[in-house]
């Protein structure tokens, strides 16, 4: 089934962000295998992340690299809303 996740971290700015992306493409998870869609939004200062997986196991599967990048980067992602896909409109 796939879900919703919707990360809204307390502080998370457009440059922790951008250096967040560039180090998923490094460990070559810049399109990972399960990701349907993926955004960011918010002011620069206070960015939000939303995305559409496949599978509980394919957002799990990806934690496992996105996680110890976010440590890493002193980053608490905070802990995400993720909620069932009812319907999605292309």
């Amino acid at each position: 089934m796939a879900i919703a996740v919707y990360f809204h971290p307390e502080s998370f700015t457009s440059a922790q962000y951008d250096e967040c992306i560039k180090k998923l493409e490094a460990a070559g998870a810049g399109k990972p295998d399960g990701r349907l869609h993926h955004s960011s939004f918010g002011s620069p200062d206070s960015l939000m992340v939303y995305d559409v997986w496949e599978s509980q196991e394919t957002f799990e599967a990806f934690g496992q690299t996105l996680m110890p990048i976010l440590s890493a980067m002193q980053v608490d992602p905070g802990q995400p809303d993720i909620m069932p896909i009812h319907h999605v409109i292309q």
